[in-house]
């Protein structure tokens, strides 16, 4: 009897199983710098990639701020904005109400798109957020880096 690989592999022949492979990316916010207003690059999807995004709290976010995840044109694609002082230690983050426990979030298809942080009005002047993304490739040269 042959024994058949069901699973998908990566370009270094690693099965991707569960989750699929993981980027992630950790922000720690000042209100100068990476807690002031405007787009923050997260992830750089290169051709077609199935994926799921999170943020994981590790220091609750103080200061005036609202905070969303998306992409250009679409800023709140991905994670819906929040007041970033709802977003506290040991909650995730995928939707407007974070939580101590979420189900996973659904299934996004993107194409050549960098996922992006927003920060609307006011700024976040301190916290920690690991975002977490899950992806599987669609197209054979797909990836997703942490920029």
């Amino acid at each position: 009897m042959a024994i058949t690989d069901v699973y998908q592999r990566d370009a270094n022949q690693v099965p991707i199983t569960g989750l699929g492979l993981i980027a992630s990316k950790t922000i720690t916010y000042d209100a100068a710098t990476t807690g002031a207003i405007g787009a923050t690059n997260l992830f750089a999807i290169t051709g077609t990639v199935a994926l799921r995004i999170f943020g994981v709290c590790s220091v609750n976010l103080t200061g005036s701020g609202t905070i969303e995840v998306g992409i250009a044109g679409n800023t709140a694609g991905l994670i819906a904005q929040t007041t970033g002082t709802d977003i506290d230690a040991d909650e995730i983050w995928i939707d407007n109400a974070p939580a101590k426990i979420e189900t996973l979030p659904s299934l996004s298809i993107l194409t050549n798109q960098t996922i992006i942080q927003t920060i609307g009005t006011g700024t976040i002047t301190a916290g920690t957020i690991t975002y977490y993304c899950c992806w599987t490739p669609v197209s054979s040269s797909a990836s997703v880096v942490s920029v």
